[in-house]
């Protein structure tokens, strides 16, 4: 069993529903950016402070603050292996990504899409009931998403490790078939 997973899919695709799943199942650490970003922020560490200054600006945490906090989870990493989720969103994060692991020798083993049909999704989105979540909002976050990972899933699948998932249907089906495709 593969246990150092990135996890990619567009926003609403289930890809924190189903690392957490696959987490649970496997005993992986769950590496999810947004959840270590904001977990430095409230243990007050110094790269927390940077953050929460960076954030309450409104602007966008930088790669080489992601990587480090990235990086100091995956010294301490548990043999079990990890999971990782919501990085890198470009071709540039995923380079400095590889160098890191490579440094660390923990390379990524498998690389999940899970792919769904726009249509699923900004239905899914919708009903979350989130007041910026309208359909037009939504569109664009899936086109700025598919520019931004295209690239990605060109590189992964260029180095034999993309394994594409329909993600579309019950949740527990869903975890079966990534199951599949990490064994």
């Amino acid at each position: 069993m593969k246990n150092k997973l990135l996890f990619l899919g567009p926003p609403g695709a289930g890809k924190g529903t189903q690392a957490s799943i696959i987490c649970s199942n496997l005993q992986l650490m769950h590496l999810s950016t947004g959840e270590l970003l904001r977990a430095e922020v409230v243990g007050d560490t110094d790269i927390g402070k940077q953050v929460a200054l960076i954030m309450n600006k409104g602007e966008l945490v930088s790669d080489e603050i992601v990587l480090s906090i990235v990086r100091k989870k995956l010294v301490n990493a548990n043999q079990a292996g990890w999971l990782l989720d919501g990085f890198p969103r470009n071709l540039l994060q995923a380079k400095a990504l590889q160098t890191l692991l490579d440094e660390l020798s923990q390379p990524i083993q498998a690389v999940v899409s899970i792919e769904i049909k726009d249509e699923i999704l900004i239905e899914r989105l919708i009903s979350r009931g989130r007041t910026d979540d309208t359909e037009e909002v939504i569109r664009n976050r899936l086109k700025v998403y598919r520019e931004q990972t295209s690239p990605l899933i060109d590189f992964y699948d260029q180095l034999g490790m993309l394994k594409a998932v329909f993600g579309e249907g019950d949740i527990e089906d869903v975890a079966l078939r990534i199951r599949k495709v990490i064994e």
